[in-house]
């Protein structure tokens, strides 16, 4: 089994306890509100194909750390993974600016199954959808300022 990592640099206007309570601790109630097409599949069990590409998704919390904003997740279980993965491992850390946005770290360990390859446009493809994810979220944010506040 191969390892590919990726990691992304984000910045943000939010400060990192907003984002961290609205992306990991209510991530469960914003996403649906935010993104309804996400949880589509989830709501219409019939095969039109109508909902999001992705539709099950099964997580475990490896960590979550409220002190410094840090959470790890596996995503252990669905479509996301495809034939050619084993397990995808993501690790986020919200960091304050002097501005009073964040920093945001984003790692990711991508864990083929055996010898097979994953390529770069699958790859790009995975973090596209997570980066909309952050930044649909993000624009929810600046726009309700009281939200997770």
């Amino acid at each position: 089994m191969g390892v590919i990592t990726y990691t992304d640099y984000l910045t943000s206007p939010i400060p990192p306890s907003r984002l961290f309570k609205a992306l990991v601790l209510d991530s469960h109630n914003l996403i649906p509100k935010v993104m309804p097409q996400a949880m589509m599949n989830t709501l219409d069990d019939d095969d039109d194909d109508a909902g999001s590409p992705i539709s099950s998704i099964k997580n475990r919390i490896d960590e979550v750390n409220e002190e410094i904003y840090y959470y790890k997740y596996t995503v252990i279980e669905g479509d996301a993974m495809g034939e050619k993965l084993e397990f995808i491992v993501h690790e986020v850390q919200f960091e304050p600016t002097p501005e009073g946005g964040s920093k945001n770290k984003m790692t990711t360990n991508y864990h083929n199954r055996g010898d097979i390859v994953i390529t770069e446009e699958e790859i790009k493809a995975g973090k596209e959808k997570v980066l909309g994810m952050y930044k649909i979220a993000e624009a929810y944010l600046l726009q309700n300022p009281d939200a997770y506040a």
